[in-house]
């Protein structure tokens, strides 16, 4: 399984950026797929998650309300869109991909992860 993110850049406090991930493979619609991010000297956070029909997602509190994570399994890709970004959102975002569904926000609990796109929200 191969993950390419994309979708970063530098954005405002206040505004809003989508992120893209592609994944390789015929059975993305199995993936649970998760978004992450770092920043310099911390460990990796979870920021959201999807089932694998897109029923069902979860959010970490510093971003419930403001982020939205869906998927299109025909396009074999996963959206995180961000709105009312604050500059404490600025990190390297990786998306995720976890192939037997546990449902975790573990980093441990995913299989396969993309290469990172930065974000950075100017204040």
């Amino acid at each position: 399984v191969q993950l390419q993110a994309s979708g970063g850049g530098l954005v405002q406090a206040g505004g809003s950026l989508r992120l893209s991930c592609a994944a390789s493979g015929r059975t993305f619609s199995t993936y649970f797929m998760g978004w992450f991010r770092q920043t310099p000297g911390k460990e990796r956070e979870f920021v959201a998650s999807i089932s694998p029909s897109g029923g069902r997602t979860y959010y970490a509190d510093s971003v419930k309300g403001r982020f939205t994570v869906s998927r299109d399994n025909a396009k074999n890709t996963v959206y995180l869109q961000m709105n009312s970004l604050k500059p404490e959102d600025t990190a390297v975002y990786y998306c995720a991909a976890d192939l037997t569904v546990r449902f975790g926000t573990a980093t441990t609990s995913y299989d396969y992860w993309g290469q990172g796109t930065q974000v950075t929200v100017s204040s």
